[in-house]
């Protein structure tokens, strides 16, 4: 989850734009401000294709026929060292979740230097580069997903009502086409996750929701995994996402975004109406809708309906309810079916944020912990401390892919 990334999100390309103008709005005298749309974003590049880093993309039929017309996934696949000598060899694979990027998985650069940014990770592009090519580390093929929709530039890699069948698009088109193309191993144990922020969730959730297809997670300062908090709000509980309930007087404005120190930057009424304004049917690339997108029903104008009223805060329990039931509340859904899950997931769930996460996402963190314990899970929680934001992981990407490793070791290989 990053509010400034929605920022991005319209820079689609073809979408028109204009040069940033400045203006004088004098209610006294009037005024009539001319807004010209003059140029359009041109098409993405993808860099070309190198001896450790692949690009790939395939025509989904299941999302074509869901939608109409030509829908795609891609991958942006990096291969280990050794890769071309050993065309016997078959590889285990992490998969990264994240925010649409085609840089290099974890910033890798082929020259050993620093490269772009990496989903789900943090440590140096450069360290993690020259470990990644060295002979003593862990030879595995790491591989983020594209998989952009037209309310957001991430599906979280589920079924949605709104947005489509992503879910089964991606296990069942994508992955399988990667396992070929790549010589990657055919087995759960096989399989690891990770991802920080959207892809924090996505990560949990593709565990939870298959946890015999996946072999582990490490799970990063997930969006809310418990809908009881989400950030500040209880959908379930409480009736209006823009004020704290249970004062009589004063009723305080609910925060939607922190500094690490605790400094509200910005409250859950104004990220609504920042939302409102960029686009009508729960169009704005925003955070908020991006949620209602993907979780939520169809409403009577074929666009998600919304969770709460973006101008009163005014929250649809219908709307709670079909989110939970349809399995977006991970916490909720193991809840429900922990005996079936409990066996499967055991050794697999690993889940790390920091104790001030600037959008307080710790806080359903928090509630998951306190389930799992008392279902006596062996999933582990690491908090950062102190004052620890959005972003914040207690390993670097090399130390990350060993212990990846060391699980796959244990599990399989």
């Amino acid at each position: 989850m990053d509010q400034w990334e929605g920022q991005r999100f319209t820079r689609s390309p073809g979408n028109l734009s204009s040069d940033v103008r400045k203006v004088h709005l004098d209610p006294a005298a009037g005024f009539d401000v001319k807004l010209e749309l003059t140029g359009a974003f041109a098409p993405i590049t993808v860099a070309p294709d190198t001896a450790w880093v692949k690009h790939v993309k395939i025509q989904s039929a299941m999302l074509t026929k869901f939608w109409g017309h030509p829908m795609y996934l891609g991958a942006t696949v990096l291969l280990p060292k050794g890769y071309d000598q050993h065309p016997e060899e078959r590889y285990p694979a992490i998969y990264i979740q994240g925010h649409f990027g085609l840089n290099p998985p974890f910033g890798f650069s082929d020259s050993g230097g620093g490269g772009g940014r990496g989903g789900g990770g943090r440590g140096g592009s450069a360290e993690f580069s020259q470990a990644w090519m060295s002979d003593n580390f862990p030879r595995m093929v790491a591989v983020t997903w594209q998989h952009p929709t037209p309310y957001f530039d991430d599906s979280y890699a589920v079924n949605s009502a709104n947005d489509g069948p992503y879910g089964d698009a991606l296990l069942q088109e994508l992955v399988p086409y990667l396992e070929e193309r790549f010589r990657l191993v055919r087995q759960p144990w096989a399989r690891v996750l990770t991802g920080g922020s959207t892809g924090g969730w996505e990560s949990l959730a593709l565990q939870v929701l298959h946890p015999d297809f996946f072999g582990g997670t490490w799970t990063m300062y997930p969006d809310p995994i418990d809908f009881r908090r989400y950030q500040l709000v209880d959908i379930y509980s409480d009736d209006n996402a823009f004020v704290a309930p249970g004062f009589e007087y004063n009723a305080p404005e609910r925060p939607m975004m922190r500094t690490p120190e605790g400094q509200v930057v910005e409250t859950m009424r104004q990220m609504s109406q920042l939302e409102d304004v960029l686009g009508s049917h729960g169009r704005s690339a925003q955070q908020f809708e991006a949620w209602e997108a993907v979780y939520g029903p169809v409403g009577e104008d074929g666009y998600p309906r919304p969770l709460w009223d973006k101008k009163t805060g005014k929250i649809d329990k219908s709307v709670a309810a079909y989110m939970r039931d349809h399995n977006y509340d991970l916490a909720a859904y193991l809840k429900a079916n922990w005996t079936r899950l409990g066996p499967q997931l055991k050794g697999k769930l690993h889940l790390y944020v920091g104790d001030m996460d600037n959008y307080y996402l710790n806080l359903a963190v928090y509630l998951l912990e306190d389930q799992l314990k008392a279902a006596d899970s062996d999933a582990t929680f690491e908090y950062g401390r102190p004052k620890k934001g959005h972003g914040w992981q207690p390993m670097t990407n090399a130390e990350l892919v060993r212990m990846m490793d060391a699980q796959i070791q244990k599990n399989g290989r």
